[in-house]
């Protein structure tokens, strides 16, 4: 079955740093347009940043440009959201999403979804 999979999520004081990863099992991503998206209690699901295939671009929704960086290492399968200086509004569910178009993740939608995992900022 084909998977996506989120990690590194946690709680972190405000002003601190996580790394989310998203990994594939039974599918490579060097395919996808992969995306990162955030859901809060209560809100509206959040397309937060995106990377095309060869990684050459990437999108940042004005909340999180200058704090949060979109990598990816398609040797090892797996694309990463390097989050610095986070505050309390960035608490939410974050998720990936595969698809095979820019427009497509930028419009939040996607062929594959993870799970999600958690990131809290509290002090």
């Amino acid at each position: 079955q084909v998977q996506l999979v989120e990690s590194g999520g946690g709680l972190v004081q405000p002003g601190g740093s996580l790394r989310l990863s998203c990994a594939a099992s039974r599918f490579t991503l060097d395919s996808y347009v992969i995306g990162w998206f955030r859901q809060a209690p209560g809100k509206e699901r959040e397309g937060i940043s995106c990377i095309s295939q060869s990684g050459t671009n990437t999108y940042y929704a004005d909340s999180v440009k200058g704090r949060f960086t979109i990598s990816r290492d398609n040797a090892k399968n797996t694309v990463y959201l390097q989050m610095n200086s986070l505050k309390p509004k960035d608490t939410a569910v974050y998720y990936c999403a595969a698809d095979s178009s820019f427009t497509r993740i930028l419009s939040g939608l996607g062929d594959y979804w993870g799970q999600g995992t958690q990131v809290t900022v509290s002090s």
